[in-house]
C-alpha cells in the first residue's frame, strides 16, 4: 500500500515514517511532504492509496486538501493526523477514514491503516459484482470513518446540496455523504431509471407516482415526497412517459 506523509513538521514525518515502517510493514513512504501544495503534487504523482494528513500547517489547512481535486480524482483514504481533537467533527465531514492525535499511538495507527484496507476492499468488491453482472446493482458511499453499500434500485432520488448529497432509500433511511449531485450522475445516468430531473435532484423513475406540470412542474414519489423538475427537463420526463405507456 502506497502513501503519503503531509506535515510541516520534519520531526513528525520521520517519527511517523518509523511508526509505519515497524508497525506497517505493508505500507510504502513514497513521499514525505511539508506542506499542501507538495502533498497535492505527490498525489498525482504517485496515486497513493492514504494519505497520512496534518491538520495544521502553514498556508493551508490538510482540511482544504480535497479543494485541489474533482471528485472522481479521489481515489485515496484520508487519516488524520493532529494535536489538536476540536478537528474531529469537520474531518469526518471530509470522509476521513481516521482521525489520529499526535503523539501517534501504534496501535491505533495499525487500526487506521487496517481501516484503509477495509474500506479499498469493500469497493473493489462492489464494483467486481458490477462488472459481473454487466450493471450497476450496488454503489459504495462514505459515512464517517465506514462505507455503506447501497442497492440502486432502493433509491428514490438524491438531493444535492452544494458538496454535499442526500439519498432518500425506499425503506425510509436517509444517508448524507460528501459527495457533489454530479459525482452520482456520472454513475447512475448510465441507469436508464434514473433522470437528472433538477439541477439539485436526481431521480429514479421507477419510484415516480405522478407528474404535473403546474408552477413549473414536479413529480409526486411513492414516499409521499415532491420533487421539482426544471423546465428544460419536462421533455425528458415527457418522454420517459412516453416510453413507459409503450
Amino acid at each position: 500500500m502506497k502513501a503519503i506523509i503531509i506535515d510541516d513538521e520534519k520531526r513528525a514525518r520521520v517519527s511517523l515514517a518509523l511508526l509505519l515502517q515497524e508497525y506497517c510493514p505493508e505500507v510504502e513512504v513514497v513521499a514525505e511532504c511539508e506542506n499542501l501544495s507538495e502533498g497535492v503534487k505527490a498525489i498525482r504523482k504517485f496515486n497513493p492509496e492514504v494519505v497520512l494528513l496534518d491538520i495544521e500547517m502553514p498556508g493551508h489547512s490538510g482540511l482544504e486538501l480535497l479543494d485541489f481535486f474533482d471528485e472522481k480524482d479521489i481515489n485515496f483514504g484520508i487519516v488524520f493526523t493532529t494535536a489538536y481533537n476540536e478537528y474531529a467533527i469537520q474531518a469526518f465531514k471530509l470522509s476521513a477514514i481516521d482521525y489520529l492525535l499526535k503523539p501517534i499511538a501504534p496501535e491505533e495507527l495499525v487500526g487506521a491503516i487496517a481501516r484503509v484496507e477495509k474500506q479499498k476492499n469493500i469497493q473493489f468488491k462492489a464494483l467486481t459484482e458490477n462488472i459481473q453482472n454487466d450493471t450497476f446493482e450496488k454503489i459504495a458511499v462514505p459515512s464517517g470513518n465506514s462505507l455503506i453499500l447501497l442497492k440502486i434500485s432502493d433509491i428514490i432520488y438524491i438531493k444535492g446540496e452544494g458538496a454535499y448529497s442526500e439519498i432518500y432509500m425506499s425503506d425510509k433511511s436517509k444517508h448524507m455523504v460528501s459527495r457533489n449531485l454530479k459525482n452520482f450522475e456520472e454513475i447512475l445516468l448510465k441507469d436508464k431509471r434514473f433522470l437528472r430531473t433538477h439541477k439539485s435532484y436526481i431521480v429514479n423513475f421507477d419510484e415516480v407516482v405522478s407528474y404535473n406540470k403546474s408552477d413549473g412542474g414536479w413529480l409526486d414519489m411513492k414516499n409521499g415526497n415532491s420533487i421539482p423538475v426544471s423546465s428544460d427537463k419536462s421533455n425528458l420526463i415527457l418522454d420517459r412517459i412516453q416510453i413507459v405507456k409503450r
